[in-house]
């Protein structure tokens, strides 16, 4: 089982909150997405993550500020950053690539809907305008 969470920090825009809505008789967790508000996030299964940072790592490590608890992600897996208000995944040597609807790249610009898979755990971007 891959268990996934963000490292927190004080988020100054209240709009970049998210409301998880009760899960139900759904004990694994795979009813789909939360609503989302304004922003850019990460989706995986229920839990969305939410890319306010110019800079997010990701993958396994305790410092990564999305963390995929899977063997199959690197303890430093990818980068997402922001740069001229377009977000790129770059892929930080990791072992098992970084995918972006079934391409492996080094670098990626993200646009929404896009799929991202590092190791086997599975991820859409969404950018909810």
């Amino acid at each position: 089982m891959t268990t996934i969470t963000q490292r927190t920090h004080a988020i100054e825009d209240p709009t970049a909150a998210i409301e998880v809505p009760p899960r139900g008789d759904d004990v694994r967790g795979t009813g789909g997405p939360p609503p989302l508000r304004r922003g850019r996030w990460l989706v995986c299964g229920d839990r969305a993550f939410a890319l306010t940072d110019d800079v997010t790592h990701v993958g396994r490590g305790v410092t990564a500020d999305v963390r995929l608890d899977d063997h199959t992600v690197s303890a430093r897996h990818a980068i997402v950053v922001l740069r001229a208000e377009r977000l790129r995944i770059l892929d930080d040597r990791s072992t098992n690539g970084t995918v972006v609807n079934g391409r492996r790249v080094d670098e990626a610009e993200l646009h929404d809907g896009d799929v991202v898979v590092l190791g086997r755990v599975v991820l859409t971007y969404r950018d909810v305008r």
